[in-house]
């Protein structure tokens, strides 16, 4: 037993000394879309993940990971930066919030910007050939309006476009638009690349798409050193889209394929896996099990290859599912996170400290010896010292999380949420109606996802306090209670830190600009608590309708219809318009 512990901390010796002597590693960041923890078995789910769950047993499990922002392009703009998207510098998000001197509002409104500060390109500079394949969603006109111009700018195509040749090829132009405006960002290779969510008339999931492209990649570049930005477009979207999209093996991100090579499990024998194993293969394991197989041929070529031992591949979601659009932990900003590299990390390790995305990049800028310019902002920590065993002194007692017009301090035991609408937002909240209060009120504006975290008592409340351990799915709002007084002052001091770093206003914490103090939608509040919202859907209760003397309003599908009206009058006029264009050209 001696000699196998001496040995052991041999090796572990022998594992750190390596890394410490330069020896970059290859790294591979495979981002997820919209994950639970309950959706990989390795953090106790119940479905079918066997290369993740190899993937934890040999490597590092985060427990207690987090993103900043809850919806795709804010958290996808943080895993590229290493910075808050609320500190973004685009002109996209300047032109959506205004300069610093106001409020910021951190959703979809972010891109990244010209000067290139991004995992890719200080990679690329530091001698990394870098990567990117998969789901994108940070373009902007905005920034780089050239690319919006001559004859191979962006192809607007209608969500109701037929599917053929013709479609096929303007999707086909798309991606071959994304390579470029990639390489412009400093990444030196992309391909296979979708330029957000999954567009109909060809709106199916395909891994084996991008799987393809990752593996050429690292095929390409297994002298090393590499960086590969691996993004899936699974899990977004309901669970059945996610089996239904199994039976289109032809539909990709350039259209319609004539054929793809198989790199992964063929789609019916990996169904007929996840039946023998006892699951229904028509339910959300389909997905889950569907991009777990891709990780599995990720590692297959690593080892191919002889590169496994020297490469870290780090997996995890842009967010949660059940609370994307809020601030919440559970379903939200928690998500799983696992890392393996074999030369720098010892097996079956589990970190329970709070990690957050900010921390990627300055990881990746640690390992790859990269010089980080002067002016580039970074919000994060190198997760390097974790590596060992999980822990390491003096590490963050607390996380910041932004999504809209809330933020949210979290510590190990306890989340504090402040909601702060803008001037703006307040007065629309008012002149709304009830109908119409879910979405002026949810932390970023729309309905749907912007109201999935609804469902907990205290969505909408100004100030939100949740002890994590004893109320893991956050529906009881102690805030208000007496008792919590002095541990509200704490959390609320922390977040007043972390506020005065970012550096804009901020309700009553930092004020100034279009920022408003609390308390002026109480009755708001009191009455968007007692609607019925489902989805996208609002009911307003007959008894309040009565209280507050409102008339029934247009029903949705009046709205609906008004709106396909307006959008066929559009339509014709733009048809007339192209029209009249031609026949002035004769």
């Amino acid at each position: 037993m001696k000699t196998f512990t001496t040995f052991s901390i041999f090796c572990l010796s022998a594992m750190f000394a390596s890394v410490a002597r330069g020896e970059r590693p290859n790294i591979i960041m495979f981002l997820i879309d919209d994950q639970n923890p309950s959706s990989i078995a390795a953090f106790g789910g119940d479905t079918y993940t066997p290369n993740l769950d190899r993937m934890a047993k040999e490597g590092m499990k985060f427990t207690r990971a987090y993103v900043s922002s809850s919806v795709c392009t804010p958290s996808r703009y943080t895993f590229l930066t290493g910075r808050f998207a609320g500190n973004s510098h685009s002109n996209r998000y300047a032109e959506a919030v205004g300069g610093k001197e106001n409020q910021g509002l951190p959703n979809f409104n972010v891109a990244l910007e010209r000067d290139n500060m991004n995992v890719g390109n200080v990679l690329r500079e530091a001698g990394y050939t870098t990567g990117f394949v998969g789901k994108f969603h940070l373009t902007s006109d905005l920034d780089f309006p050239e690319f919006y111009k001559g004859k191979d700018k962006w192809i607007n195509i209608p969500k109701d476009a037929s599917p053929g040749p013709e479609t096929s090829a303007q999707f086909k132009h798309n991606e071959l638009w994304m390579r470029r405006y990639l390489q412009t960002l400093g990444f030196s290779w992309a391909k296979n690349v979708y330029p957000e969510n999954i567009h109909s008339p060809y709106s199916s999931h395909n891994p084996e798409w991008t799987t393809v492209a990752a593996l050429e990649f690292i095929e390409e570049n297994k002298d090393g050193p590499f960086y590969l930005h691996l993004c899936s477009t699974l899990l977004h979207g309901p669970d059945k889209s996610w089996r239904k999209s199994m039976d289109h093996p032809l539909i990709t991100g350039e259209g319609e394929a004539r054929s793809l090579p198989e790199v992964m499990t063929p789609r019916a024998e990996l169904l007929e896996t996840i039946t023998e194993k006892g699951f229904d293969p028509d339910s959300h394991v389909a997905g889950e099990a569907w991009i777990d197989d891709s990780l599995g041929a990720i590692f297959r070529k690593l080892k191919e290859l002889g590169i496994d031992d020297n490469t870290l591949v780090i997996f995890a979601p842009d967010h949660g599912r059940d609370g994307k659009g809020s601030v919440f932990s559970h379903g939200g900003c928690q998500v799983p996170m696992i890392m393996r590299w074999p030369n720098g990390i010892a097996a079956g390790q589990v970190c329970e400290e709070l990690v957050q995305n900010i921390d990627l990049v300055p990881t990746f800028f640690d390992l790859g010896e990269a010089e980080k310019p002067n002016s580039y902002r970074i919000d994060g920590q190198s997760l390097t010292p974790l590596f060992k065993d999980g822990q390491a002194e003096d590490w963050r007692d607390h996380l910041y999380l932004e999504m809209g017009a809330a933020r949210a301090t979290v510590t190990k035991d306890w989340s504090y949420i402040a909601v702060r609408h803008t001037k703006e937002q307040i007065a629309a909240i008012k002149k709304a109606t009830p109908n119409n209060l879910p979405k002026a009120m949810s932390y970023i504006g729309r309905l749907g996802i912007g109201v999935r975290g609804a469902d907990r008592p205290g969505f909408f409340d100004e100030d939100q306090l949740y002890h994590l351990q004893r109320d893991p799915k956050e529906m009881k709002n102690v805030a208000y209670k007496n008792a919590q007084a002095t541990r509200m002052k704490e959390m609320r001091n922390l977040m007043q830190q972390d506020l005065e770093v970012i550096g804009r206003p901020f309700g009553e914490f930092i004020p100034g600009g279009n920022a408003a103090e609390p308390g002026q939608i109480d009755k708001q509040i009191e009455i968007v608590k007692q609607l019925e919202i489902k989805g996208k859907t609002v009911t307003v209760p007959q008894a309040l309708k009565q209280e507050l003397g409102v008339t029934d309003e247009p029903a949705p599908d009046d709205k609906a219809k008004k709106k396909a009206e307006r959008a066929a009058r559009k339509k014709a006029r733009k048809k007339a318009k192209s029209n009249n264009q031609k026949d002035s050209d004769k």
